[in-house]
């Protein structure tokens, strides 16, 4: 069974660094992709993760469980890791060919929504509340604020409708794996983010080696940056990811996909300097309004925490 999500200053404060982190992502991944292709560059990144998780994880003692899982569990587990990256990246790799990054940006943002429904029946202590409700609509808002029309101008490519169902669609696998993930029993967080990432690499190589072939030789600029995606925003980040998810919840969570288009646009304009949009201002004080209100509750209690006499 499940306890009831716990949100500290901590679980912001990791909130936080994974939006930050995948937030300046997209800019490494355009790097990337000049010398790789989609597919293999998702491979390499989650690979590399897997690999190295994998060793810090036996040089720990390789714990996972602290009591004999059933099938359920097993499967369960097989499920989450094909989900929570193999899957998403790949349909995002495939379906950002054809849509506009606008579009792509709203979908990530509505995990969120994705999340909210499903945790409500399935995860204990995460209620559908009107002021939840509230919050992450506003929030919802504020995303499409600062994207703009950008997410709604077709491409005109062929298979641009079937790309946007691929984007949502690596939206919700987000969102399942994420309430997945909290449900299953006691286990130890490190062994679950190598053994997720295991199973995304097993699914993931084949994969590419399908649809792209054999990979480039790419240079030593793409590997370093391979290395660099592998090392953070995938292995690092998905340790924290597991984290979150585990200690605060999955509602809590999904609270990262609203921050991550800020800070990408923030990246873009002090790192290559872009110009501000106007909406900007607006987009964050939604933002920030929608995250206040759906976590309004947390909020009362780790103050009040904070103000209790030691």
């Amino acid at each position: 069974m499940t306890q009831t999500p716990e949100i500290t200053g901590k679980s912001w404060a990791m909130v936080a660094i994974l939006a930050f982190t995948w937030g300046g992502t997209f800019l490494v991944t355009e790097l990337a992709l000049t010398g790789i292709t989609p597919f293999w560059l998702a491979a390499g990144r989650i690979g590399f993760a897997a690999a190295l998780m994998l060793v810090i994880w036996l040089a720990m003692g390789g714990r996972l469980f602290s009591d004999a899982p059933c099938r359920r569990t097993w499967g369960a587990m097989a499920a989450i890791g094909a989900f929570s990256s193999a899957i998403p990246f790949m349909l995002l790799a495939w379906g950002q060919q054809y849509v506009t990054s606008g579009f792509a940006g709203v979908s990530m943002a509505s995990v969120a929504l994705t999340v909210l429904p499903l945790a409500h029946f399935l995860v204990p202590g995460e209620r559908l509340t009107w002021r939840r409700t509230a919050g992450f609509l506003i929030g919802f808002a504020g995303v499409c604020v600062l994207i703009g029309g950008r997410a709604f101008e077709s491409t005109g490519a062929g298979l641009e409708t079937a790309g946007r169902v691929a984007c949502i669609s690596a939206a919700c696998c987000y969102g399942i794996s994420s309430v997945l993930m909290r449900r299953l029993p006691k286990v130890d967080p490190i062994g679950l983010s190598t053994v997720l990432l295991l199973i995304a690499a097993v699914i993931v190589v084949p994969a590419a080696l399908i649809v792209e072939g054999l990979p480039p030789l790419p240079s030593a600029q793409t590997l370093l940056i391979i290395a660099f995606l592998g090392l953070v925003p995938t292995a690092a980040a998905n340790f924290l990811r597991v984290t979150v998810i585990r200690t605060a919840g999955p509602v809590f969570m999904s609270l990262t996909n609203y921050q991550v288009p800020i800070w990408s646009v923030l990246m873009g304009i002090l790192l290559l300097g872009e110009p501000a949009p106007p909406s900007l201002l607006l987009a964050l004080v939604l933002i920030l309004a929608g995250v206040g209100l759906s976590q309004y509750g947390a909020l009362r209690r780790m103050f009040a925490r904070n103000r209790a006499p030691q």
